[in-house]
C-alpha cells in the first residue's frame, strides 16, 4: 500500500492539466471560468454564480479541513488559466472509498481532453496512491451529457438513488450513481489514454 496519506492535498499534473488543491485566492479565477458558457444557469448542476464563488470556496475549504472533502481547481498548463473545478467527496475512510464529483468546466474546453485527463489524474490517485476499493460518480437524472460521460470513462452504473435530494426550487432530485472498482482500474485506465491519444491526434490534425 502506498505511504501517501489518504486524503492529504496534492498536486496531480499531466500534459495538459493541473490539479491544484483548492485555495481562498483562486475564487476569482473560478468566477471567471463559471461565466464561460453561464454554468450556474444550468438547473441540472450546482455551479456557483460568480457573486456566490466566495461562501462556495468557503464552503470547500471547511470540508477539507473536516477531511470530508477534498477539492482542486483545474488549470491549464498551456495558458495558466483556471477553467473549472473538481472534488474528492463523499469520503469512506474506513473502507478507503470516495466519490469524484462537484466537477464543471469553462464552456471552451468541455469535450477537449480536459476532462479525460483530470479524470485519469484522479483515479490515478485514489487506486494507485490511496489503494482505493471504488471511486463513485454521481449526477442528476436528468443531466443527459454527464451520465453519457461518465459511461464513456468505463464506469457502470450502480442504480439510482430517487428523492435523493432537494433542489433550491423546493423539487426533487433523483441522483444516478456510478462505480469503478479496484479490479476494473486497469481497463478504465487503458481507454482514458486511449481517449487522451485521440484528442492529441484530433488537436495536430487542426
Amino acid at each position: 500500500m502506498s505511504t501517501i496519506a489518504f486524503l492529504d492535498p496534492v498536486i496531480l499534473e499531466g500534459r495538459h492539466v493541473r490539479l491544484e488543491p483548492m485555495q481562498a485566492s483562486h475564487a476569482p479565477e473560478l468566477a471567471q471560468a463559471a461565466r464561460d458558457g453561464e454554468l450556474w444557469k444550468l438547473w441540472f448542476t450546482g455551479v456557483p454564480t460568480p457573486e456566490g464563488i466566495d461562501a462556495h470556496v468557503e464552503l470547500m475549504l471547511k470540508r477539507r479541513q473536516e477531511r470530508t472533502f477534498l477539492p482542486f481547481v483545474v488549470r491549464l498548463r498551456e495558458t495558466g488559466e483556471v477553467v473549472g473545478q473538481t472534488t474528492f467527496c463523499n469520503v469512506d475512510h474506513d473502507n478507503r472509498r470516495v466519490e469524484i464529483g462537484y466537477t464543471w468546466y469553462s464552456k471552451r474546453v468541455q469535450r477537449t481532453a480536459v476532462n479525460s485527463e483530470a479524470k485519469r489524474l484522479l483515479l490515478g490517485h485514489a487506486f494507485e496512491a490511496w489503494d482505493c476499493i471504488a471511486v463513485e460518480f454521481r449526477t442528476n437524472w436528468f443531466n443527459e451529457r454527464s451520465r453519457a460521460a461518465i459511461a464513456r470513462l468505463g464506469a457502470k452504473q450502480d442504480g439510482v438513488l430517487r428523492n435523493h435530494l432537494r433542489n433550491p426550487d423546493g423539487s426533487f432530485r433523483d441522483t444516478v450513481v456510478f462505480s469503478i472498482i479496484q479490479s476494473e482500474w486497469p481497463a478504465v485506465k487503458r481507454n482514458l489514454e486511449h481517449r487522451l491519444e485521440q484528442h492529441e491526434e484530433g488537436s495536430r490534425a487542426s
